[in-house]
């Protein structure tokens, strides 16, 4: 009886607080809230940031801090544009879910089969890989970014072609890895399937449906806006630093959106309402639910901190995970000199969205954290403060990777080779070429459209420090290096670069850098070489050939010193020798792995 009556008493009390609870929580949920978000803004420096909140269908909070032009005194409105990075996937992702719908593709079907210029690593991934691996990264593909970032082109054939060359780091569906490639990937199958471009479709399909005037897809575009704002990051002296605006247009089905945080309500408002905006159906109900839902686990793990439930999976374009309680789907973006933050809680009927004209910023997190906990009921954490911490955290373990990375420097070595051996151009199919001159006593490269400065660290490794349009060299100098490796000739033969952090060295070959040579300079070389003149060599066009009774024959491509390379074999090459002041040759070498050959000309 007595445990009953405390029972019964503990129950009151429970009620009675949950009472005052309520009665404390009829006030404004975000009253002070711009107090903490300006002291956000100082502490992180950043430039700007923007923040709307939804609940049900209204707008409930939206607002800018900051600048979105720091020099000029330009404040951040709602209606500020920002760009939103990888927030973008949940659009490109909803494009496929259109087509679905409209029975122009199934999420099970094979992904080369709607798109054919997408190849695979081999076979088993063309024929297993389909739309939805693509659209929830389980592919078995790591992240292969730099060969975006670094080589980059606005041409998507010319990009989606690497992916041939990118070699798996897992079976298919055994592990989820981010790769920004499948989501250009499914915005060129939206292209193919429509007949339109992805720009295209996503302003007809949700900008004008959806009223978001002011958001577009293209760089220049958003340049030429007013209301567009400057790229920004903290320096190395943690000064606000403006940057250039990054163009990512050939991969813009990953992330090329620019948007605001008014504009944005309007998109979170279809993902709260069950894909309806203001009574029009936008998406499906059945798609909303599959793509906010667990399609592959990110990864496993227990509550770290904050007695949350443990969930990390990923949807179509969207992470799914649990924020303190309460079921989150969110997505960031982060893209030179901006991040964002665009999040939902699907039973709580809430949506945020965080937009910043700073560099890989922690701002995103700190202002969304900072809102859900008032909006959500919850006990505040001071996320500003724990950013601060963390930022001091990384300081030390930057500091510490440092101190290892000095301690690893051999003194006192040298070069194996010459400078001027270094020189060539280096490739690898799956990234691009990099071409290493040797000027001025200096080797210098060029990755895409970065300049670079090398210089020796130990051996046959070189560190690498950036050169600025104004030919400034940056007194940084970046953890990547490169190290050149000699074959068994002793010759420079490929350089070493740990592109994919975790994983093995990706390898650049040597190539010799092609010369142009005239139709008359080239025309020289032509007759017949060996015994009874067997060997052909021969013009078609401007590209000399040779043949050898009973082979196929073989395309050559000049390099200079008289020496022609074939094609499409590794390590073979015609070399001619000439007596000097004569433009005719008077004999060849078949330049083979198994030895040298040379063969006299006979006409």
């Amino acid at each position: 009886m007595k445990r009953i009556l405390n029972v019964s008493l503990l129950c009151l009390i429970a009620l009675s607080s949950l009472a005052q609870s309520k009665k404390q929580k009829t006030g404004d949920p975000l009253a002070g809230i711009d107090t903490l978000l300006n002291r956000v803004l100082k502490d992180q420096k950043v430039a700007g940031f923007a923040v709307a909140v939804v609940k049900g269908d209204q707008v409930i909070y939206s607002k800018g801090f900051g600048y979105r032009d720091v020099e000029n005194k330009k404040p951040v409105t709602p209606n500020t544009l920002f760009a939103i990075g990888s927030s973008t996937k949940a659009f490109t992702s909803s494009l496929i879910g259109l087509l679905q719908k409209e029975g122009k593709l199934s999420y099970d079907g094979i992904a080369t089969s709607y798109l054919p210029q997408l190849k695979f690593y081999n076979d088993n991934m063309n024929n297993q890989i389909t739309v939805r691996d693509m659209m929830c990264h389980r592919t078995g593909l790591s992240r292969y970014d730099l060969s975006w970032f670094i080589f980059n082109t606005s041409n998507r054939d010319s990009i989606i072609h690497r992916v041939r060359y990118m070699e798996p780091t897992a079976g298919i569906r055994e592990k989820w890895q981010y790769n920004n490639f499948m989501f250009l990937a499914q915005g060129m199958i939206v292209e193919k399937l429509t007949g339109k471009t992805w720009e295209q479709n996503i302003k007809e399909k949700f900008f004008d449906p959806l009223e978001m005037s002011h958001s577009n897809t293209n760089i220049f575009e958003f340049e030429k806006n007013s209301e567009a704002s400057l790229p920004y990051m903290v320096n190395d002296k943690g000064a606000i630093e403006k940057i250039d605006y990054f163009n990512i247009d050939g991969m813009g089905p990953a992330g090329s959106i620019n948007s605001s945080v008014n504009d944005m309500t309007h998109w979170l408002k279809v993902w709260i309402n069950g894909g309806q905006y203001k009574g029009k159906e936008i998406l499906s109900a059945s798609y909303i639910a599959e793509a906010a839902s667990s399609q592959m686990s990110m990864g496993g793990g227990l509550p770290a901190e904050d007695d949350d439930i443990y969930l990390s999976t990923y949807g179509f374009g969207w992470m799914i995970s649990s924020y303190r309680g309460h079921y989150m789907v969110e997505h960031g973006g982060n893209i030179n000199g901006f991040s964002a933050s665009v999040s939902f809680f699907p039973t709580d009927k809430l949506g945020i969205v965080v937009l910043t004209n700073q560099n890989a910023s922690a701002v995103p997190k700190i202002v969304f954290s900072s809102i859900a906990d008032r909006l959500l009921g919850l006990k505040n954490i001071d996320w500003n403060g724990r950013a601060n911490k963390e930022k001091a955290e990384a300081k030390k373990r930057e500091n510490a990777a440092k101190k290892t990375a000095e301690n690893a420097h051999v003194l006192n070595t040298k070069p194996s080779h010459p400078l001027k051996d270094y020189d060539g151009l280096f490739d690898n199919p799956a990234y691009g070429v990099i071409s290493v001159s040797f000027k001025n006593d200096s080797l210098f490269a060029v990755m895409g459209k970065e300049k670079l400065l090398l210089r020796h660290y130990h051996y046959d490794v070189f560190s690498i420090s950036g050169i600025d349009k104004n030919g400034k060299i940056d007194t940084a100098v970046s953890d990547l290096r490169f190290n050149f490796i000699s074959g068994a000739d002793g010759k420079i033969e490929s350089i070493s670069i740990p592109l994919e952090k975790g994983l093995k060295p990706t390898i650049f070959n040597f190539k010799p850098r092609m010369v142009e040579l005239s139709a008359l300079e080239l025309e020289n070389y032509t007759g017949s070489y060996g015994e009874k003149g067997m060997v052909k060599v021969y013009l078609k066009g401007r590209v000399l050939f040779v043949s050898v009774p009973g082979q196929p024959e073989y395309e050559t491509v000049s390099v200079g010193s008289d020496t022609f390379n074939f094609k499409n074999l590794k390590g073979f090459s015609l070399k001619f020798e000439k007596k000097e002041g004569m433009s005719k040759p008077l004999s060849v070498s078949f330049v083979q792995p198994n030895g040298t050959f040379k063969q006299v000309r006979q006409n």
